[in-house]
């Protein structure tokens, strides 16, 4: 019995214990959820990044993410202090797979982990939603996407790395019509908020320009058969068939377009602009016209020698976004050291205000009042011999004619 006794006071002690040592753990976690981003992990300061890492738009997220991840390490090696206190910067990314309510839920998921910045979201479809979110919990966002809606929602967090479609739609619009000598043109796109909304910016500058939209089609991001589509379009004899969408269809697009004897040259955005067009698309990819925001990669200040270390790093040449997923992340972090702070609502004036000097894309990093880069330039390409060749360039700030010739 005393044995008893002596194992049931052991016991009951032992279990007091354990409900001190459950409080002060409680206790503990409840203050680390509430604690600053920059704090909640000591000198870790977390950036979020999300975008297609799976499915057929993963290879425009995969090298987004290299930008990100090549950025991450240069501020890293520089051994960064923010209020006196070195900190790491340490990159969470997530596969959205461009689809809307997995981008909202970790949208919700990246608050609740408590980053200090967000890189992304990739397309605009996914960017738009999980803004709200981000709103709401005073995250900043620094996104690929580029259509219109993504800084006209009135949120202060929101903010681009490429030039909106309002821009390259108009550009685009008076392209074709001022230099192919279009009249005649049909529009297609994929009814996404990227394809839909260059499509409706391109429509309005063809007509602003003079020029006809004899019809106008819609498929969906998925499809790979056009004959239908395309048939009708044959029909009306266009000099020019613009498509508002992704490679994984303007690549097939591109090989039915001229199998069916449609004479009109495709005519894209920025989505269709990628080596993997190229690849889908074939012989049939010559004379495809697509535009890019931004400058040809030998133009940009730094873009030379970013497509060397980024080939050394990932043993693969620059495909179209890295080199903007590295700016906007250090652009993050620049605004981060001159506030002085990771806390989103700190450094978040700084971000609106940034006049950032230092990028690759450009030399002239600024924002206006909805978060719209104010100096972003538009280019040009063709496919000429199975290679994507510059038409034009349109404003940009590009490197002066010396370094743009040492980039070659």
């Amino acid at each position: 019995m005393r044995l008893n006794k002596l194992t049931s006071v052991s016991l009951a002690v032992a279990a007091a214990l354990a409900i001190v040592g459950c409080s002060q753990k409680d206790q503990a976690a409840t203050d680390a959820a509430s604690a600053p981003a920059a704090e909640a992990s000591g000198n870790v300061v977390k950036i979020g990044f999300a975008a297609p890492l799976t499915g057929p738009q993963a290879h425009y997220g995969e090298e987004y993410k290299n930008g990100v991840t090549l950025a991450i390490e240069d501020a890293n090696a520089e051994k960064p202090s923010i209020d006196g206190k070195p900190v790491t910067f340490e990159l969470v990314a997530e596969d959205d797979q461009a689809d809307p309510k997995i981008a909202t839920q970790l949208a919700q998921k990246f608050v609740d982990n408590k980053v200090a910045g967000i890189v992304g979201h990739f397309n605009s479809g996914t960017s738009i939603p999980a803004s709200k979110i981000y709103s709401d919990a005073g995250i900043p966002m620094v996104a690929m996407a580029t259509s219109p809606v993504f800084t006209t929602q009135g949120y202060k967090t929101t903010f681009r790395s490429m030039t909106s479609d309002t821009q390259q739609g108009s550009v685009m619009g008076q392209f074709v019509v001022n230099k192919l000598g279009a009249k005649k043109i049909v529009i297609v796109d994929d009814r996404t908020a990227y394809g839909q909304g260059l499509a409706d910016e391109f429509e309005k500058a063809v007509k602003a320009a003079g020029g006809e939209v004899v019809k106008r089609e819609f498929t969906n991001d998925k499809a790979t058969d056009f004959a239908a589509i395309l048939t009708s379009i044959k029909g009306v004899s266009p000099d020019v068939v613009f498509y508002g969408g992704a490679d994984a269809q303007s690549a097939p697009m591109a090989k039915q377009m001229k199998r069916l004897g449609l004479k009109a040259p495709l005519v894209s955005g920025e989505m269709t602009k990628t080596p993997n067009f190229l690849q889908l698309a074939g012989k049939e990819a010559e004379g495809t016209i697509a535009s890019l925001a931004g400058l040809p990669l030998d133009k940009m200040p730094k873009g030379a020698d970013y497509a060397t270390r980024y080939k050394a790093r990932f043993n693969m040449d620059v495909a179209t976004y890295s080199p903007y997923g590295y700016d906007a992340t250090r652009v993050l972090i620049a605004a981060m050291k001159e506030a002085n702070s990771a806390e989103p609502a700190k450094y978040l004036p700084v971000l609106a205000k940034i006049q950032y000097k230092d990028g690759v894309t450009s030399s002239n990093w600024t924002y206006d009042e909805k978060g719209d880069l104010k100096d972003g330039g538009i280019t040009v390409y063709k496919v000429q011999n199975g290679q994507w060749t510059v038409m034009e360039t349109v404003g940009g700030g590009a490197a002066p004619a010396a370094a743009a010739s040492a980039a070659q």
